[in-house]
């Protein structure tokens, strides 16, 4: 059981790293937002493509955008939060009570 303890481990650290770098993609997002960037620069594009996925959701749940202000990205990340802090920590704790985890060598 040690092997699937392991795998769930890696699989919750993995899905762990890659929740911390779309928080942060989401950030620079918002910073950008800010500066009027100009749509057709190629990390512009790149950021919105990557983003736009989880923003819409909210923003039609939320729809704000007529008074100027979208606050989809705060709703996003509370949510990138949520799936962090209980369904990543569990896996990695279910992988752990199943015997992974263990000393290496």
């Amino acid at each position: 059981m040690f092997i699937l303890g392991n795998l769930l481990i890696a699989v919750g650290m993995i899905l762990n790293k890659v929740i911390e770098i779309y928080y942060f993609i989401l950030i620079v997002r918002v910073l950008i937002s800010w500066v009027n960037p100009d749509p057709y620069n190629l990390i512009v594009q790149i950021l919105y493509r990557i983003t736009e996925p989880i923003l819409r959701p909210f923003r039609r749940i939320v729809p704000l955008g007529g008074i100027g202000l979208d606050i989809s990205p705060i709703f996003a990340m509370l949510a990138l939060f949520f799936i962090q802090r209980f369904f990543v920590f569990s896996l990695v704790h279910l992988g752990y009570r199943l015997g992974g985890g263990g000393t290496l060598l």
